[in-house]
């Protein structure tokens, strides 16, 4: 029986597993999408499927980076508890996909997740993880990457293992670009400047401002000029060249950069979990409803 790609689609929204299993699990079947299925509970792959819902909002930003320091990839890699985070199986996990991330060309983590994880080795990445959710009980994913290749450098900053940043830079030095990678986690800027800001966000900004002024009784005379004050200190919060340094507030990043003769091509920051839902556990009455329905 041909194994199409709707049969191969349609085992993975049922299993929750990779494109490449499900397709080798078809093939082996010949296209007895049951018998798959059964099959892939068998080998543990459906028990991954089960837990594929749970919310898994904690985890690692992991990084790999060129011996030269021209490509970078940093990954965020979740799992379900902090504790499950910090196991030595989950990490090596997370920073073989990053490895993977960056010696690859894939646009996506749907592809990437269909990659072998180590080069010369038939487990894919999506494989690998769901042998390591069997194993250790927690729905685990790769939520999301990012890969940049650089004419100047790129640096790198980890808070801990829960924010991580990249930076695409020019000119400067590695303390220049970690410093300005440190910044870029501690203030959390939008974007790098004020020409990289949407006109319609700040058209909207212009007229919360507007609408601020005229309600406080600002009088019309003078209510443009307070909105263009009101702009001018909008961006310097928002953008990377406006802020005060974090390690000399008395300098804006700008000047920093400007004084060193660098400048900040484009930057990423990684905190995990963030943009997540996150269920908000009631153990008592977990535990109640556990006594009830004993």
């Amino acid at each position: 029986m041909a194994i199409t790609a709707s049969l191969v689609k349609e085992l993975r929204e049922r299993t929750g597993a990779g494109m490449m299993e499900c397709k080798k699990a078809l093939v082996e079947t010949d296209g007895d999408i049951e018998t798959a299925i059964e099959n892939m509970r068998k080998s543990g792959q459906a028990k991954a499927a089960k837990k594929a819902g749970r919310i898994a909002a904690e985890g690692l930003i992991v990084f790999a980076a060129s011996d030269d320091n021209k490509s970078a990839a940093m990954v965020e890699v979740n799992c379900e508890t902090d504790f499950v985070a910090k196991d030595e199986n989950f990490s090596s996990f997370a920073n073989a996909v990053a490895e993977r991330t960056l010696n690859s060309d894939v646009a996506d983590v749907e592809t990437l997740v269909d990659m072998p994880l180590h080069d010369g080795e038939e487990a894919t990445i999506a494989a690998t993880r769901d042998a390591l959710i069997s194993k250790i009980g927690e729905n685990m994913s790769v939520r999301r990457f990012v890969r940049i290749n650089s004419s100047g450098g790129v640096y790198s900053y980890r808070h801990g293992v829960r924010i991580g940043v990249l930076v695409d830079m020019e000119g400067g030095d590695a303390e220049l670009g970690r410093d300005i990678a440190m910044h870029i986690a501690a203030s959390n800027p939008v974007c790098v400047s004020a020409d990289d800001v949407p006109a319609e966000k700040l058209a909207s900004e212009r007229e919360i401002f507007r609408a601020q002024a005229l309600e406080s009784g600002k009088p019309e005379a003078i209510v443009d000029k307070i909105i263009e004050g009101r702009v001018r200190k909008y961006l310097e919060e928002i953008t990377l060249n406006g802020q005060a340094f974090v390690k000399d507030p008395d300098v804006t990043v700008g000047k920093l950069l400007e004084k060193a003769g660098a400048k900040v091509i484009s930057f990423t920051r990684y905190e995990v979990g963030e943009g997540i839902e996150k269920k908000q556990e009631d153990f008592a009455a977990e535990v109640m409803a556990q006594v009830q329905g004993s």
